[in-house]
């Protein structure tokens, strides 16, 4: 922990080593967002390769069930990408690109099976607040061994990346969350690795996708903003995969149910493989 003028900063148990294989893996390729974030999780727990194959976004994304569009729809690009569709493997495709992607339930599915058992994806559904946000990052904080928290959220309600001093200093000694406009409006996958504490209010670090988004991915939400981002309120749902030890799971089920939060999938508007021709 480490604090100036009343500020600390809090990292997740394993948040330097997913910052690290964050910081190579960029950018995603397209639709794989959510398979980028498992393998982040599963690359801060250490586990680097499964059946031969390196734990990438593309091994993640077969694991998954992810599938691609055929063509990329610009729209859906935050400003300053221009996507990157260099698949390392074969992943099926679908001409509609509003339900390409990974489903939650995929991506739980696919941690389990690439860590062997070793980890634990832990789906919250919710009821995203403030509170919960907060109470589930403490749990997480409260892990000896590395957990990576997954956001399944909805970028249309996040802070754009680059705020002013003054707005972060202002959300965090004041607890205003007014800042800049969003970057972008898509749901989205992205990973909470660390917590800035001020005098008022809080702001959550993401390690996101793309090198567009604040700096080289890495930027703060407040926790309204963020609490607001993952509850999803006009649909398709969002939530959190907490992706922990097997052997930290139980405390941290009990911790989430006392916060009044559901262990449950969601459907985040993404097709199943089954859906790809």
């Amino acid at each position: 922990m480490a604090g100036v003028d009343g500020v600390h900063l809090r990292l997740l148990p394993g948040a330097r080593a997913l910052l690290g294989a964050h910081a190579l893996e960029l950018p995603q390729r397209d639709d794989l967002c959510g398979a980028f974030c498992g393998a982040l999780a599963l690359r801060a727990a250490g586990i680097e390769r499964a059946g031969g194959e390196p734990l990438d976004q593309d091994t993640v994304a077969v694991a998954a069930g992810s599938i691609v569009s055929d063509s990329r729809d610009p729209g859906t690009l935050p400003g300053g990408e221009t996507g990157r569709r260099d698949y390392r493997l074969a992943i099926p495709g679908i001409e509609d690109p509003d339900i390409s992607g990974t489903t939650a339930a995929g991506v739980v599915e696919a941690i389990g099976e690439l860590s062997g058992g070793s980890l634990v994806p832990i789906p919250l559904g919710g009821p995203w607040t403030a509170d919960g946000l907060t109470g589930v990052f403490d749990l997480a904080l409260a892990c000896e061994r590395p957990v990576t928290l997954i956001a399944n959220l909805a970028t249309r309600h996040l802070w754009g990346g680059r705020p002013s001093a003054a707005e972060l200093l202002e959300c965090l000694c004041d607890g205003v969350e007014a800042g800049p406009p969003p970057d972008w409006d898509v749901g989205h996958f992205s990973c909470i690795t660390a917590r800035a504490e001020g005098p008022a209010s809080s702001l959550y670090m993401l390690a996101d996708t793309y090198p567009a988004l604040g700096n080289r991915g890495i930027h703060l939400q407040p926790t309204g903003r963020l609490a607001a981002a993952i509850d999803r309120p006009e649909g398709p749902a969002g939530g959190i995969i907490a992706v922990l030890a097997a052997a930290e799971a139980g405390r941290f089920r009990e911790g989430a149910a006392a916060l009044g939060l559901r262990e449950e999938i969601w459907d985040n508007g993404t097709a199943p493989r089954a859906a790809a021709p």
